[in-house]
């Protein structure tokens, strides 16, 4: 199923209608014409941002989760040719070993 965007202004609206009104994040969606797990996944999201729920890593925390997991991987890429490198290199210099 293909994703659709929605205009950033009006999730925007869905979130602060569904926190600042006690009415149902569905209520509110269908209202905007928004799917309704997409509006709850936004206010749960704006929720852990303004520390109203600790379980959930906040969108600066999801950032640099999102760039130490590239960092790792770049990381890991760089090990793995050392690694080789290394290997042929060792077995280059020994003289032991017949050519």
């Amino acid at each position: 199923m293909p994703t659709r965007k929605y205009p950033k202004e009006l999730i925007e609206r869905g979130v602060r209608l569904a926190v600042e009104s006690d009415r149902p994040v569905a209520h509110v969606a269908a209202e905007l014409g928004l799917p309704a797990e997409t509006l709850r996944k936004r206010v749960r999201q704006a929720e852990a941002d303004r520390g109203l729920r600790p379980d959930l890593p906040t969108s600066q925390e999801r950032e640099q989760i999102k760039e130490l997991k590239h960092e790792n991987a770049e990381l890991r890429r760089a090990n793995e040719i050392l690694r080789a490198a290394s290997l042929f290199f060792a077995t280059e210099l020994d003289e032991s070993r017949p050519k």
